[in-house]
């Protein structure tokens, strides 16, 4: 068997910084900690060392961590250097380890990767890790958090364990043979509702997944409206900052503007559009073909109307804002039924408290159950929904041998969701948005 190569990489923020940290994982990792810091820590211990490179020239004066087999984050030997976060002391560190035999820079999820290949993280932990490290609100490092400490993990080894325990029995029934048919009947029959229980609580679980995918991925809101309906100037106002050219020459904005929000826990990220109106010109035709696209695919459509516009074709579930409130002397025009409308100013801010308010209670309302989802990824939703599929096939069919082939089928499946079986096609895409030195 080929030895794995030691791996090292700087596993913090990029210098310049208070305090850099680089990992060491491998069968070297021990030998390459004694060469910098000329003797090996007690485990899991931290200690003050002076590190030298192997001239003997000091690198740093650093706190290290040593982490033997198998209880580390890879499963592997593993050191980490915490030194001074500076760009030179940073480089004459990774430099040193990199003239080391054996030692190579790590890739991309390379350190998580090898805690799943050596059993200290299954997929759905891998995948909420990362999550956990793109998380840009508190209800998205909530739920990934959730996800990377072992939660969708936990229950899908009950689910293995329950379905494992129906699938033995199914093909002891098959053990049976022709001469036992009473007795395959009878189990088959005892098994139905045990099978239909385990579909419907997977069943419920994806249920909730849309809800975990948008808190995943963040909402998407759509200014729309006719051109100087006041779409720049509102994206300015909700962001708190110039983000969008205001201009009383219609046409201004002609491309897609984006600015993220957080949204009571919830990300969001608000599009100003160009205004929507026929015209002969190419690029601002482009603009508009772009604003109905993404008014298509968003969560929710503001809908902007100016004090001299008409309110048009307005989206199905968009809410109507009466733009530039402090130049309408007339009171605000009545909704239609079930439409939501309100008046706001740019300028002079009315409006403005409840049009936030009223987009944290939607975002809440499109994504705050998903914090306490557990299925967050399309992969996990598919390999479930197979799963739960063919559940239900089992649990409607009456012969043993189908049935038997339907339970494998789930078995299949589940151990998909976790690593467990066929995934070596999915591996590099899940590790690969890990970021270097995780």
């Amino acid at each position: 068997m080929i030895e794995k190569k030691t791996i090292f990489s700087l596993s913090s923020g990029r210098p310049p910084a208070g305090v850099a940290v680089v990992r060491v994982s491998g069968p070297a990792a021990g030998a390459a900690l004694r060469a910098l810091a000329r003797r090996l820590p007690s485990p899991r211990r931290a200690a003050l060392v002076r590190l030298r490179a192997p001239d003997g020239d000091a690198i740093d004066d650093a706190l290290v961590l040593w982490f033997p087999a198998p209880a580390s984050f890879t499963g592997e030997d593993v050191a980490e250097l915490h030194v001074t976060g500076g760009p030179a002391v940073v480089a004459a560190l990774l430099g040193a380890l990199g003239g080391m035999d054996g030692l190579r820079p790590a890739e991309p999820g390379e350190f998580a990767r090898r805690a799943f290949d050596n059993g200290k993280l299954d997929l759905t932990q891998a995948e909420g890790l990362a999550d956990l490290i793109d998380a840009e609100t508190e209800a998205q490092r909530r739920q990934a958090l959730r996800q990377a400490s072992g939660g969708l993990k936990a229950l899908a080894e009950a689910w293995h364990a329950r379905l494992l325990s129906i699938l033995a029995e199914t093909e002891a029934a098959l053990d049976f043979g022709e001469d036992e048919e009473d007795v395959s009947a009878r189990l088959v029959d005892d098994q139905g509702p045990g099978i239909a229980a385990l579909g419907a609580e997977i069943d419920r679980h994806l249920a909730r997944y849309r809800f975990a995918e948008r808190l995943r991925r963040g909402l998407t809101i759509v200014l729309l409206g006719a051109p100087n309906a006041g779409k720049s100037s509102l994206i300015n106002a909700l962001a708190r900052r110039d983000v969008a050219i205001v201009s009383p020459e219609a046409g201004t904005t002609r491309d897609l503007i984006e600015v993220h929000l957080d949204l009571g826990g919830v990300p969001a990220t608000l599009v100003d559009t160009a205004g929507l109106r026929e015209t002969e010109g190419v690029i601002e035709a482009e603009g508009v073909r772009r604003a109905r696209a993404r008014a298509e695919e968003a969560d929710l459509v503001l809908f902007l109307v100016g004090p001299e516009g008409r309110d048009g074709d307005v989206p199905t579930g968009a809410v109507v804002v009466e733009s530039k409130a402090d130049l309408r002397p007339d009171p605000p025009e009545q909704g239609h039924e079930q439409e939501q409308r309100l008046r706001v100013s740019a300028i002079t801010g009315e409006g403005l408290a409840s049009l936030e308010a009223l987009l944290v209670d939607h975002a809440r309302r499109l994504a705050g159950s998903g914090q306490d989802a557990l299925v967050t990824h399309e992969r996990q939703r598919a390999a479930l929904a197979e799963c739960r599929d063919a559940l239900g096939t089992a649990a409607g069919e009456n012969d043993v041998v189908l049935r038997a082939e339907s339970l494998r089928t789930a078995m299949r499946s589940l151990g998909r969701l976790t690593g467990r079986v066929g995934v070596e096609d999915i591996l590099d895409i899940v590790f690969g948005r890990f970021c270097i030195g995780k």
